[in-house]
């Protein structure tokens, strides 16, 4: 069952849209680094370039674009105040932005003061974030499905945090930590757990509001984020235990994992095949990527647990990562982004105009279709390219950067776009004069 938005509560546009004009400029990032260290940056999962492209993806883009959604998601759909938005807003910004971009310069020249640096503000801008929406969740009046799989997802975001927090340490500090352990279950609990359950608690209101869709079924909405945070809790609490070795328990909670995720993919699907508009708009399309794009992963990874050496392959963890981090999530932020920032525009336009001679743009006018399916191909073909480079890294490699980069640096210029749009509309209306 969808909530009833409150518009009345929405902050200010400058809350969420410093973070979703910053998220593409880490993506540029991260390709570019593909681009200059080549297969170097494929060699193995822990080489410095592919730890510092993984955390421009997961931290600058990713979590800076979710920052801005929760700010403003929970402020419309739940109702929640937040205090001083636009202080807030902006003291998490500058601590997640200066953050990612420190740690993962740490990453690539190895000098431990950015560790030093990067650790406090990514621990300030995390704890600010999480403080703030927690103390409006659990004020939140009611308890719908949607709103109790975000807590979740936040109760993941705290446990990946604590977590990364640790394994920096061993860099910044030199702190006494079994580094391979800790860092297996940060990336569970920050892709699984803070990712994966956000967009599944998310894609609760958004998909039949946007999509035109059906709502979720009612079995899956009270379950599955419960199922998928207990399974997660099993796995770690088991993977520590038994220091790496399989047993029936861990097992099952892996199934359980990649389990959920399919039928959340595989009912999202559904529900998109049987949307009230037959033609499917950009982000229905990048919705499609994004979930098939799961769905290969999860198969991927059944195929890694009943085959061991193909789990131990160079390609192995790369494949996963390309499809959850840049196949699944990116592909879906990157959809929800061309809803979202030109809505907004059109929303904030619409009151601030009202009783004067400029009239506000219309939402298709303010981010056409044409320009959002353009890009949309390219992301799809560096989605591709990315792919195969994960098996083929010495042909595809830089191939696969540029073509990422493009993409990237596409997103980023339709949604600043929109937000000169904006501007612009305001400066027309500051200098029309108002009818008497």
């Amino acid at each position: 069952m969808q909530r009833v938005l409150s518009f009345e509560q929405t902050p200010a546009l400058t809350v969420p849209l410093r973070f979703f004009l910053t998220a593409p400029l880490f993506a540029v990032a991260a390709a570019a680094i593909l681009l200059w260290y080549g297969p170097e940056a494929l060699a193995t999962r822990w080489s410095p370039a592919a730890l510092a492209l993984t955390h421009l993806l997961t931290l600058g883009f990713l979590a800076s674009a979710m920052s801005g959604a929760l700010l403003q998601i929970l402020s419309v759909v739940a109702g929640i105040n937040i205090p001083r938005p636009q202080t807030t807003a902006a003291v998490i910004h500058a601590c997640l932005t200066a953050g990612a971009a420190a740690l993962a310069l740490g990453f690539l020249l190895g000098l431990v003061p950015l560790f030093q640096i990067a650790v406090p503000l990514l621990l300030s801008a995390f704890g600010i974030l999480l403080f703030v929406c927690a103390y409006g969740l659990w004020r939140a009046p009611g308890r719908s499905d949607m709103i109790t799989a975000i807590r979740f997802a936040l109760a993941a975001l705290a446990i990946a945090v604590v977590l990364g927090a640790s394994a920096a340490s061993l860099f910044a500090w030199q702190l006494p930590v079994p580094l391979q352990r800790v860092v297996r279950l940060h990336v569970a609990w920050g892709l699984l757990g803070w990712v994966g359950l956000l967009i599944i608690g998310v894609a609760y209101q958004v998909v039949p509001m946007f999509q035109v869709t059906p709502v979720y079924p009612q079995s899956v909405t009270r379950w599955l984020s419960r199922v998928l945070f207990a399974s997660l809790g099993i796995w770690s609490v088991i993977a520590t235990l038994s220091e790496g070795r399989h047993t029936l328990l861990n097992a099952l909670s892996s199934e359980l994992l990649y389990g959920g995720f399919a039928v959340f993919g595989v009912t999202t699907l559904y529900l998109l095949w049987h949307r009230k508009r037959p033609k499917p708009d950009p982000t229905t399309l990048f919705w499609r990527t994004s979930l098939l794009s799961l769905l290969t992963c999860m198969a991927l990874w059944i195929v890694g647990e009943l085959l061991p050496q193909f789990a131990l392959s160079r390609a192995f963890p790369f494949l996963l990562g390309i499809l959850f981090i840049v196949g699944f999530a990116y592909s879906v932020i990157n959809g929800m982004l061309y809803k979202i920032v030109p809505f907004l525009v059109w929303y904030h336009l619409q009151n601030q105009l009202t009783g004067g001679c400029t009239k506000a743009p219309n939402v298709k006018q303010i981010l056409p279709d044409g320009v959002a399916e353009s890009q949309f191909r390219a992301h799809v073909a560096a989605l591709l390219l990315l792919v195969a480079s994960a098996i083929w890294p010495e042909y595809l490699t830089h191939v696969a950067a540029i073509a990422f980069g493009i993409s990237s640096c596409w997103l980023g210029f339709n949604l600043m776009t929109t937000a000169r749009i904006y501007r612009r509309f305001l400066t027309r209306a500051a200098a029309t004069p108002t009818p008497a």
